[in-house]
């Protein structure tokens, strides 16, 4: 009697701390994930600090600064921060600089805008469907395999020297890089989405709305990126060839002159617009992206 007694009474010892080792284990959990988390931290390059992207560009402008300052470079052939400075705002206040900006940011719009209609438009209909693959992926890498700023003498006998020529250039510019990007990212959607998809149920239309779309934006993005940059690139080259006003016009008109305060006016001017442009889109990829968890974010 007494044996079955302490059998069972170490039994239910045992079951005690079986049942307290059992309730005292989920604790355990959060504390592996803290330690998951902070090896994550550790592994990751670190917080966002704010307007980084101004650090190189400020570091730049000081070492031109110093530099000036101290003689080491010739003031005709690279002038002084603060002597570009006030060229800028001798050109603003005669009102030749807020005209040629104006007249280049149409430009730089309408061949943009055209370029990213057309990048996306290709890009869907070939990504999406064979036919359209076959059609247009060979003649997008074979237009992308001629230089662009070398189809100028054709495109200038096809549409004469006026505006239509630089904003057809420039258009060409921009789709390609929104093309070659969103297709990639349309052809290389995982094919566990498509298996994942044909389990649900999900029709055709569904499946590119929920899935190849917001799977393909990151690629877009990048695309996205590329084509401002390279609309502001062939602005500043085709700005030099018959036109009469616009920062590409002031720079060669400068550059007849001598003037190079005034060139690097306008190079500074289009240095702003494309930082900007390209915060812009980054802003944007942020916010319509905001689901993607990256080592950026």
């Amino acid at each position: 009697m007494t044996a079955v007694t302490t059998t069972t009474h170490t039994t239910t010892q045992t079951s005690t701390r079986t049942s307290t080792s059992t309730a005292a284990a989920p604790p355990l959990a959060p504390v592996e994930e803290a330690h998951q988390v902070r090896r994550r931290r550790r592994l990751a390059p670190g917080k966002r600090l704010p307007a980084t992207r101004l650090v190189g560009p400020a570091a730049v402008l000081a070492l031109w600064s110093v530099a000036s300052a101290a003689g080491l470079l010739d003031p005709g052939a690279i002038p002084a921060p603060w002597t570009v400075l006030e060229t800028g705002s001798r050109l603003w206040t005669a009102g030749t600089l807020p005209d040629d900006i104006v007249t280049s940011l149409q430009r730089a719009a309408t061949g943009f805008a055209i370029g990213l209609v057309v990048g996306i438009l290709l890009a869907l209909a070939s990504g999406l469907t064979r036919i359209g693959e076959a059609l247009i992926d060979g003649t997008v890498n074979l237009n992308r395999a001629i230089p662009t700023l070398g189809l100028i003498p054709l495109f200038i006998l096809w549409l004469g020297i006026g505006e239509t020529f630089k904003i057809a250039i420039i258009a060409i510019v921009v789709y390609i890089p929104v093309y070659l990007n969103t297709h990639a990212a349309l052809s290389g959607i995982d094919s566990r989405y498509v298996e994942l998809a044909e389990v649900q149920g999900l029709s055709k239309r569904r499946f590119i709305r929920q899935v190849v779309v917001p799977g393909a934006l990151p690629g877009f993005f990048v695309g996205l990126r590329l084509g401002v940059t390279g609309s502001w690139l062939g602005l500043v080259v085709l700005e030099q060839i018959n036109a009469t006003s616009g920062l590409g016009y002031m720079m060669f008109q400068a550059q007849n002159y001598g003037q190079t305060d005034v060139i690097l006016v306008g190079l500074v001017v289009y240095g702003i617009f494309g930082l900007i442009s390209d915060s812009a889109v980054r802003l944007i990829e942020r916010r319509v992206l905001s689901w993607r968890r990256t080592l950026s974010s």
